[in-house]
């Protein structure tokens, strides 16, 4: 892994933003794999001031919630819309469908949209219990797109969103960890010392399902953007 250390989530934007610009520019990102909640929406921010073009480049979301609309304020559809697609279109944006009624024949459905979209970039935010995607510890890292059920501690992260915790959903549909990894390239963003321990757990602790982004110990090219209080726990 290369770790890379930020003063603050607006320098770990512009950084995300400087390795994404110049693949870009490159040629070589045809597909990127994206985030949602608080943690990218910095890089969100320098994508949609940037001149960059992405109208010939396909985004593939991580996951969404089980039980809303692509219209409800609250769904990551919305989310990707609001703060970056409506300003910076792409040639196709996927998302799973929160109101898919045969979530066999959804999850099969995503599936084929990662394999016939092979993700060139991978942008990922941690949870505080480890989790990458909606992959909640103990997921397995052979695992793909599926249906799961969000933790209690993921629950009360994402109530801060909802008017009230009863609201936040308790499933969605998640990119599986196998996926993930498919990825030739992996960022992971990491702020706050509420992620310190997440992120010891997934650089210097054994690979453990327990601490589902420890898979990416296994991966060849990851680059991992932290503040000093999301590495404050890590060792020289």
């Amino acid at each position: 892994m290369n770790i890379i250390k930020v003063k603050d989530s607006q320098a770990g934007g512009k950084k995300a933003f400087e390795l994404l610009a110049k693949d870009h520019q490159d040629g070589t990102l045809h597909v990127i794999g994206l985030a949602t909640g608080s943690t990218p929406l910095s890089l969100y921010k320098e994508l949609v001031q940037s001149d960059l073009d992405f109208s010939k480049t396909i985004s593939v979301n991580l996951d969404e919630y089980v039980g809303l609309a692509a219209s409800d304020p609250q769904s990551y559809d919305y989310f990707m819309h609001k703060n970056l697609f409506n300003q910076k279109p792409f040639k196709h944006s996927y998302l799973p469908n929160g109101l898919a009624t045969d979530e066999k024949a959804e999850c099969a459905r995503y599936d084929r949209v990662i394999a016939e979209h092979p993700l060139d970039v991978q942008v990922l935010g941690i949870g505080q219990n480890g989790h990458i995607g909606f992959n909640e510890p103990g997921a397995s890292f052979d695992s793909t797109t599926r249906k799961v059920k969000l933790t209690e501690s993921t629950i009360e992260a994402n109530k801060r969103f909802f008017e009230r915790k009863e609201d936040v959903p308790t499933y969605a549909y998640s990119m599986g960890i196998r996926s993930i990894m498919q990825s030739k390239k992996i960022i992971l963003l990491a702020y706050g010392e509420s992620k310190a321990q997440a992120i010891k757990s997934m650089i210097e602790e054994p690979v453990s399902e327990n601490c589902p982004a420890s898979a990416l110990q296994q991966h060849d090219n990851v680059i991992v953007i932290v503040d000093e209080a999301a590495a404050s726990l890590l060792g020289k």
